[in-house]
């Protein structure tokens, strides 16, 4: 039987709960899911049937993502894609990308964004692969922070901290614009409480915050994967995160920060042999703005999508 490609409807929250739960350890995807109010509307589920279940499932996410020059721009995340293990290879993901990509294109959006571990599912569907830099290595022996005292983060820090990142990416190529409720949600769904996930660096003479950072831990490796602030609270800050990953048992780390002269200048106070690993996660289609323009947004220098941000 042919499965039916259809919007979804509040009565398959349930199934779709149960499904994402079938396919991913990620309590947090039916919080996100809930962020959008035309969620129904952007969910694509193929049906075994007029009758069946769902055995398939993509999420087109609108969000506002900022272009080459920093203009932000609407692009179609897509995001919380899962088959039924039985219902696998049978098209599913395609036709229902076909779907998305119709709304998306109705609904004006610019361009197209996902992240993958299977890049093979999207490319027949026009995606393209673009690379990001992270850097690698051992952890090195502690440094001070000088003018600086490093914390960890609290409640009362949100608007400092969503201030501090608001500047450092408010013209940064594939960054997005957070709002409330992204910082309210989403961004404490993959990285959890500011207290657990964060450091700020605050200068000793006047207690404002000049720094934030977010590293969790991956395995063997802490990993920093966000960081906003004033160029010279990075130092210090890496330190730190240095120091508590080695509290923790851990001897190497990871950072997915951009590649940009005052990350790589820090290194240093984070790890003894910083290597550089290109990764190609990222995947971008043209909508209605040409390919040329999305491939500048997506390899421009100091690109990055926050892992904070993701669909």
């Amino acid at each position: 039987m042919t499965a039916v490609i259809r919007t979804s409807t509040p009565a398959d929250d349930p199934a779709l709960a149960d499904l994402w739960r079938t396919c991913f350890d990620a309590p947090q995807i039916t919080g996100l899911h809930a962020l959008d109010p035309d969620r129904h509307r952007h969910t694509f589920v193929a049906q075994d049937g007029p009758d069946g279940g769902i055995d398939a499932v993509v999420v087109y996410v609108p969000r506002l993502i900022r272009d080459a020059h920093g203009t932000p721009r609407r692009v179609g995340g897509i995001g919380s894609v899962a088959t039924r293990p039985e219902a696998r290879g049978r098209g599913l993901v395609r036709r229902l990308l076909a779907a998305a990509e119709h709304t998306m294109t109705a609904e004006r959006c610019a361009w197209s964004l996902l992240f993958t571990g299977t890049p093979g599912v999207y490319r027949g569907s026009g995606w393209q692969e673009f690379g990001s830099t992270c850097f690698e290595g051992t952890l090195t022996s502690p440094a001070g922070s000088g003018d600086l005292r490093i914390r960890a983060a609290s409640a009362p820090d949100a608007p400092e901290v969503a201030a501090l990142h608001h500047a450092y990416n408010e013209d940064r190529p594939l960054s997005s614009l957070r709002g409330p409720e992204d910082w309210a949600v989403r961004v404490p769904a993959w990285y959890g409480p500011l207290e657990r996930s964060s450091l700020v660096a605050e200068d000793r003479r006047t207690g404002a915050l000049v720094g934030w950072i977010v590293a969790q831990h991956e395995g063997e490796y802490v990993e920093v994967r966000e960081w906003a602030g004033a160029p010279g609270s990075l130092g210090a800050l890496f330190a730190a995160v240095g120091e508590r990953g080695r509290d923790a048992g851990l001897g190497r780390a990871r950072v997915r920060l951009p590649d940009a002269p005052e990350i790589r200048s820090a290194l240093p106070a984070l790890l003894t042999d910083a290597r550089e690993v290109t990764e190609t996660v990222g995947m971008a289609r043209p909508l209605l703005a040409d390919p040329e323009s999305v491939r500048a947004a997506v390899t421009a220098p100091g690109a990055i999508h926050w892992y904070g941000d993701c669909f």
